[in-house]
């Protein structure tokens, strides 16, 4: 997978994905924990998703989800 932002159209991923992917060391659900607690405090994210149509309980971001969270906490 490319995870480049600029150019590359980024693809919808399930969130346990997302967070293995930045954490591949930790057990999933710690992987997800931990991926949700630098979402809530990087300023501006949160409301930035909530804006692209996230919700509590989702398990799947959407493309322009994923690609702000990677403009937001860099690359995995």
């Amino acid at each position: 997978r490319s995870w480049q932002v600029t150019g590359v159209q980024t693809c919808a991923l399930p969130i346990l994905e997302l967070a293995e992917v930045y954490l591949p060391d930790l057990h999933p659900r710690s992987a997800h924990r931990k991926l949700q607690h630098w979402i809530t405090i990087y300023p501006g994210l949160p409301g930035r998703l909530l804006s692209l149509g996230y919700h509590e309980g989702e398990r799947v971001y959407s493309p322009a989800m994923v690609r702000a969270i990677i403009e937001s906490l860099g690359e995995p």
